[in-house]
Formats: C-alpha cells, sequence, structure tokens
C-alpha cells in the first residue's frame, strides 16, 4: 500500500487577532503567554487539516519575541506543515503585526512546533506524507529534519 502524500499548500491556516486591553501586559504590549495560545491554536490547525486527524503538541521549539506587538495591532499567524514524519510534523509558525492606523506591518515571531497525530484512543497513528513544492517549502522541508534531529539528541541527552 502507497502512503497517501498531500502538499504543504494543502496544510496552511491563517489566523486574524485583535490585540485588545486584556491581552496586554502594564506597557500596552501583547502578553507573550496569549501570543504562545494563539501559536499552538494555528500550529494545531495546521497539523490538522494536513492528517485529518486529532493531533496534540508534542514540542515547542524556541520562540523569540523580536517586536513587541501593541495594544490595537492585527496580528496575523500563518501555519504549515514544513516536514511529516511518521507519527509526528514539524509546523511552522510566521507572526505579523500590523497597525491599521500607521499603515504598517512587521514580522514579529517565527515557532516551529510538533505535532502528533491521534486516533480515537488517544493513541499515535500515522500521517500522510509532505510534498514541498515551492524552493521556500523545500528549504523548510530540509531545515526540518535538522531541527528534528537535535530535538531528539536534546531529548535523549537528559535522560
Amino acid at each position: 500500500m502507497t502512503k497517501k502524500s498531500k502538499k504543504v499548500s494543502q496544510s496552511i491556516i491563517t489566523m486574524t487577532e485583535l490585540v485588545l486591553p486584556h491581552h496586554t501586559n502594564q506597557l500596552g504590549n501583547l502578553l507573550g503567554g496569549q501570543l504562545m495560545h494563539w501559536i499552538d491554536i494555528c500550529a494545531a490547525l495546521a497539523s490538522a487539516k494536513h492528517s485529518q486527524r486529532v493531533c496534540v503538541t508534542a514540542s515547542v521549539d524556541r520562540i523569540d519575541f523580536h517586536h513587541p506587538i501593541k495594544l490595537g495591532n492585527v496580528v496575523t499567524l500563518t501555519a504549515s506543515v514544513n516536514r511529516a514524519f511518521t507519527t509526528s510534523m514539524e509546523v511552522g509558525v510566521k507572526v505579523f503585526a500590523e497597525s491599521l492606523t500607521e499603515g504598517t506591518r512587521i514580522h514579529t515571531n517565527t515557532a516551529y512546533l510538533t505535532f502528533v497525530s491521534v486516533d480515537e484512543k488517544n493513541k499515535p497513528v500515522e500521517t500522510f506524507e509532505i510534498i514541498p513544492e515551492t524552493d521556500d517549502e523545500k528549504r523548510r522541508y530540509e531545515e526540518a529534519l535538522k531541527r528534528r534531529r537535535t530535538r531528539l539528541e536534546q531529548r535523549y541527552d537528559s535522560n
């Protein structure tokens, strides 16, 4: 039996959120935890779209905060599966903040998360292979394998 495959473009999810006062800290910046929550949801949807199953977060790679996201900014998160392994998938998320009043848009964050497809009993199940088509998708596909090796090495080193 040949394993079914899907294109990276078939996993893309875009979410848009408005930064409201209850999302901010005392400086009027988006709380890091709130942004991480949105990133996790966006990535979970991309992995579920790819695998056609419920997916659970297995790991979150480093998230750097390059620029503050301000109260009133529109936050756009775009996620897609970078690479699929047996039951897991690496999902990349890009975050942009836009000020509609100033007419500016800035890339604020990139995050990589690993999700696992699960069945009705919450047991890991195989997922579809992924087919990168564009040069950027092919680059992210190759880099995902390097990040996976690093994650696995770190996991084994900590045991």
